[in-house]
């Protein structure tokens, strides 16, 4: 058996490969459903697709969820591309968070909507943009481990949130702000269409398409490319190495800065120490799985949404254990990442040479 580096692959046999492990992983999911639970694994199939898909209330969640997650992995996209291994994004979203609520507490009539709202996006921008400006400082001028710096920002974010939630408690002593300015909306992004979330949506869907163009088309994104390629090749090239990896961090802490305020203002209207709930992590599979592609994190994230999604549907539905129907996800999903391997390897059989008598 011989194993090497693919050069090329089309995009065509790229998702073929990906199509056939899914269906494997479906396979093997059948086998454990009928031989753990002895229920029929394509009942199972349907109301898995039934808990993303099954009403058009679902579906609006599914797609609102997908988005969030999509924004997280576009904001980390940047970084990643860099070979800069941002994992900060949980405290880069929740000090936007804290910035959207500190206008929205303090600030919520007493001047002008436009200009509340215009205050708040600003502030939570900043605040995203200084948490990924420091790890990105650091790295740039005495290389530290970016992964443990990042990480350790998201403790001192979480931290911080903790203390401003005892600050703007309500009532006092409750441990919780509770939702804000429920009785005036005051600070709530505005609903389009008579829809919660299409607001949050459209900004997501453009985001997405700036980061690609930018990442694609752009000088900033061929010398973020060249220094993840090789920082001694760049600077050969007359890159300079420090500036862009400041300038990208800063990018990227400020786009997941701006998930803070979309969470914060758009879609739960409250400031808590779980509001991320853990997307920031789950957004690193994501734009690792869709190779750093802003238009493909989109498909990418809506994989993962529809089985979270379905997870919960099949535990609920069929009364299983949900840590059974996450093995079941996990499955799938441990399928679909294996299949990046034969995307990027090409294995072969040789056959043995005869030995000269």
């Amino acid at each position: 058996m011989h194993i090497s580096k693919r050069d090329t692959i089309s995009l065509s046999k790229a998702w073929s490969i990906r199509a056939i492990a899914i269906l494997l992983a479906l396979i093997v999911d059948g086998i454990i459903i009928y031989a753990i639970v002895k229920m029929n694994p394509l009942k199972v199939y349907v109301s898995l697709a039934s808990g993303a898909f099954g009403t058009s209330k679902r579906m609006w969640f599914t797609i609102r969820d997908c988005m969030i997650l999509t924004c997280i992995a576009i904001g980390l996209a940047p970084a990643f591309k860099m070979r800069f291994w941002n994992v900060g994004a949980e405290g880069q979203m929740l000090v936007g968070g804290i910035a959207t609520a500190f206008w929205m507490i303090n600030f919520a009539g007493k001047m002008n909507i436009v200009m509340l709202f215009l205050c708040m996006a600003i502030s939570a921008i900043v605040a995203g943009g200084i948490w990924g400006l420091i790890p990105g400082f650091f790295k740039a001028k005495w290389n530290t481990n970016e992964t443990l710096f990042t990480l350790m920002m998201n403790y001192i974010a979480t931290q911080l949130a903790a203390y401003y939630i005892i600050v703007w408690e309500v009532p006092k002593g409750a441990g919780k702000i509770g939702i804000i300015n429920q009785n005036t909306n005051a600070g709530w992004l505005p609903q389009i269409a008579g829809k919660q979330y299409l607001l949050t949506i459209l900004v997501v869907a453009v985001m997405t398409v700036l980061t690609y163009i930018y990442l694609k088309y752009s000088k900033h994104g061929y010398e973020i490319a060249v220094v993840g390629e090789s920082q001694r090749t760049a600077s050969y090239a007359g890159i300079k190495v420090e500036r862009v990896i400041i300038r990208t961090m800063v990018l990227s802490g400020a786009m997941c800065g701006l998930m803070g305020l979309l969470l914060t203002a758009g879609t739960d209207h409250t400031l808590t120490t779980t509001i991320v709930g853990g997307r920031g992590f789950t957004a690193v599979m994501v734009s690792w799985m869709a190779k750093f592609n802003p238009i493909m994190m989109i498909f990418t994230s809506l994989l993962l949404v529809v089985l979270s999604r379905g997870a919960s549907e099949i535990s609920s539905v069929f009364g299983l254990n949900h840590s059974f129907a996450d093995i079941l996800t996990g499955i799938i999903l441990f399928f679909i990442i294996g299949s990046e391997f034969f995307i990027n390897y090409k294995v072969s059989l040789r056959k043995a040479g005869k030995k000269e008598a």
